[in-house]
């Protein structure tokens, strides 16, 4: 902690927050912000100026010397240009200088960023637009001013404009429908969002020893140590002093920034570990937790560590997850997805929660497609993560709830839990719902949790598709209740959510989403299974899809095709450099400490026959028989994977190629790692160039 400084004087010490803002702006300036915040209003220059001089006189007072419009773009990291407040004054000095025209717009060059066609490669010219609804925040000496970021055509090139395009289009029809439910007082929602950050911690130096990490983010050969995550004993386990301080810099580090890091513990593998922040507006959430995965990495810096995004860094264990929690809430401060103490009797929450049950059984595939990625298909169905398949865990009370509804009977309320029957322990309130790991989209008390993103990834697009799907619904809802008589809405409304949920409620399931009896099931029903990137990708530009995205705004005909492109390109080059690490640490890295390794082996048998003629050298003779038979087969693997990457790179059909990636290369490279690990697994780890799992995953003592 700083000295002198308590966590509320900390938090927020380095945002431009609405609090700093009602201090230093001028009355009108303040409510002009407010207004475009609230209601998208246009912000006017003189606006703009007063903001900016204000906003440099603080970022100045607080060691700033720069600035940048901070944005995202579609390579599912952030961007950022530096530019010093500095102006000559004519006389061999300099000022400090920030106009609004500075602050609302930038023009960074778009031509190195991906654009999916959006542009020709020569058309340089990007826009980066100020979001006043993110507020702007200091980080190592610049001002980071949170923006949008389009071509010079206005087609959106990054993931916060879509972003607010759909909570503006959810906004809208919410709206519509609470206004016929008669809470005339609504004037817009918002839609809140939490995401759980997985991630795992290993030496540095142990890190800059592997290519595969450094080039990959995963290992891609590497045989599983003695112990691994079977004895449980990590989850929520005591933290090792040094883990334990990088947590407390990490907090620090991101409650200056206004971050609200809340939750800090083990995860389930060794050395994997989990935060979650506060519930924020989607779109602030997003932006922090781009922000999050930055700092984390800046911090494991500082502590010698190495912090590991990738959804699959470890074979054989845990892979990382990024949990969505999503809600729904109102200007009125009311949750709409809160059953309350009676659910079976408030239609406002009965009719939402079956519109979200129906969006997304509607939509199952593009919610599939938001979380689509190289990393992320190696977790998706494995037992630490929920399967491709997507499906809504209710739980025992808000099944009760649906069926009851569904067949126009009374809902029997539940009770409180009784902790191990044991008199001193206090009675509590039972959830509303229990905890089913193994589903991808699960009710948990006043929102749900969308399970399947992945932990290196922007969580803009599980939002994206979130928002549009369920504004979609909404806006179905209104029409057929928007000519019904104030005295029948609401059992108008109350028999519409009936037929909607009994034409959707094939989504729903409350049972173990990782035996094979639910893939059957699941099929039986109808459900996609859409296992992987390619298999998933053309649902994205599938006429729904596309009738969807351009009916709500949030994403034209031609921005949509883009984002089909860039995935499916992003997935082949992947996989792409993954094949050619693995190749080269292969034939250079392991290759040579197994030669090493053998002919020292040699010479110990040799020498152990000549000090005892009789002896059998059987286990020296038995591991040089099982390397030399690994070493024709690593040869013949090797030869098939170089061929057929040198293939694939000739394909220019994006969906071909990336099939053939994951048909082909992905089979080949997995068939080489089951050679080499079997190999690695005889060999001794001083003759291996590289660190072992089990140095790795256990290194933090």
């Amino acid at each position: 902690m700083e000295e002198g400084k308590s966590v509320p004087e900390l938090y927020g010490s380095l945002v431009f927050s609405d609090a700093v803002m009602r201090e230093r702006l001028p009355k009108d300036i303040y409510k002009a912000v407010h207004k475009t915040i609230e209601n998208g209003t246009h912000l006017e220059l003189d606006v703009a100026n007063t903001v900016a001089a204000v906003m440099k006189e603080w970022a100045v007072e607080h060691g700033a010397t720069h600035f940048t419009h901070w944005f995202q773009p579609m390579t599912g990291l952030t961007a950022e240009k530096h530019d010093s407040f500095i102006s000559p004054d004519g006389a061999g000095g300099v000022i400090m200088e920030f106009s609004g025209k500075e602050l609302v717009k930038g023009e960074p060059d778009a031509s190195s960023f991906p654009s999916g066609g959006l542009r020709a490669t020569f058309e340089a010219r990007g826009y980066t637009a100020w979001d006043p609804s993110s507020p702007a925040f200091i980080k190592d000496k610049s001002l980071y001013i949170p923006t949008a970021f389009c071509s010079y055509g206005g087609e959106a090139l990054d993931k916060k404009t879509p972003l607010l395009r759909s909570m503006a289009a959810l906004s809208t029809e919410a709206v519509k429908v609470l206004q016929l439910l008669g809470y005339k007082d609504v004037r817009h929602v918002l839609t809140t969002v939490g995401s759980e950050q997985e991630y795992f911690l290993i030496d540095k130096d142990l890190y800059k020893k592997r290519k595969d990490l450094l080039f990959t983010g995963r290992t891609l050969i590497g045989a599983p140590a003695s112990k691994g995550q079977e004895m449980e004993d990590h989850y929520f386990g005591v933290l090792k002093p040094k883990v334990s301080a990088f947590m407390h810099d990490l907090d620090e580090e991101l409650w200056k920034l206004g971050v609200p890091a809340k939750t800090k513990h083990n995860e389930v593998a060794p050395s994997q570990h989990e935060l979650a922040p506060v519930f924020e507006t989607a779109n602030v959430a997003v932006d922090h937790n781009q922000l999050t995965m930055e700092v984390m990495k800046k911090v494991a810096d500082k502590h010698n560590f190495a912090c590991l995004l990738h959804e699959k860094p470890f074979e054989g264990i845990n892979g990382s997850g990024k949990h969505n929690n999503w809600s729904i809430v109102t200007n009125t401060g009311v949750n709409l997805l809160d059953p309350g103490k009676h659910p079976g009797q408030d239609t406002k929450f009965l009719v939402f929660l079956v519109a979200v049950i129906s969006a997304v059984d509607r939509y199952q595939d593009l919610l599939r497609c938001a979380v689509a990625d190289a990393g992320n298909d190696h977790r998706l169905g494995a037992n630490e993560a929920p399967p491709a398949i997507i499906s809504i865990f209710v739980g025992e009370e808000l099944d009760r709830v649906l069926k009851a509804l569904e067949s126009g009977s009374s809902f029997e309320e539940g009770g409180r839990v009784q902790m191990g029957m044991a008199p001193m322990l206090p009675h509590i309130t039972k959830d509303t719902t229990d905890r089913n790991r193994t589903s991808p989209f699960a009710f948990t008390g006043n929102k749900f949790e969308f399970r399947m993103p992945g932990s290196s990834v922007s969580v803009a697009n599980a939002n994206i598709v979130l928002n549009t799907a369920v504004a979609d619904v909404l806006s179905d809802i209104y029409e057929e209740l928007k000519d019904v008589p104030k005295d029948q809405i609401d059992a108008k409304a109350r028999k519409l959510a009936r037929k909607m949920l009994t034409e959707h409620k094939r989504i729903l399931f409350n049972g173990n989403g990782y035996t094979d009896e639910w893939v059957e099931e699941a099929a039986r029903r109808g459900l996609y299974n859409l296992k992987s990137v390619p298999e998933a990708m053309p649902r994205l530009i599938s006429d729904s899809s596309i009738a969807l995205f351009t009916k709500h705004k949030v994403f034209s005909k031609e921005e949509l095709m883009s984002r089909y492109e860039i995935n499916l390109e992003n997935y082949s080059k992947t996989i792409h450099i993954e094949s050619l690490t693995m190749q080269e640490m292969v034939r250079k890295d392991f290759t040579s400490g197994m030669v090493a390794y053998m002919k020292a082996l040699s010479g110990e048998a040799a020498e152990k026959k000549a000090l005892l003629p009789e002896a059998a050298c059987r286990m020296e003779l038995g591991t040089l028989k099982a390397l030399d038979e690994a070493s024709g087969e690593m040869a013949e693997a090797l030869e098939r994977l170089d061929k057929d990457t040198r293939h694939a790179e000739k394909d220019a059909d994006v969906l071909g190629c990336a099939k053939y990636y994951h048909d082909t290369i992905l089979e080949e490279m997995e068939e080489l790692r089951a050679i080499v690990d079997k190999a690695e697994s005889l060999i001794p780890d001083q003759y291996l160039p590289y660190p072992t799992y089990g140095t790795m995953l256990f290194s933090l003592t």
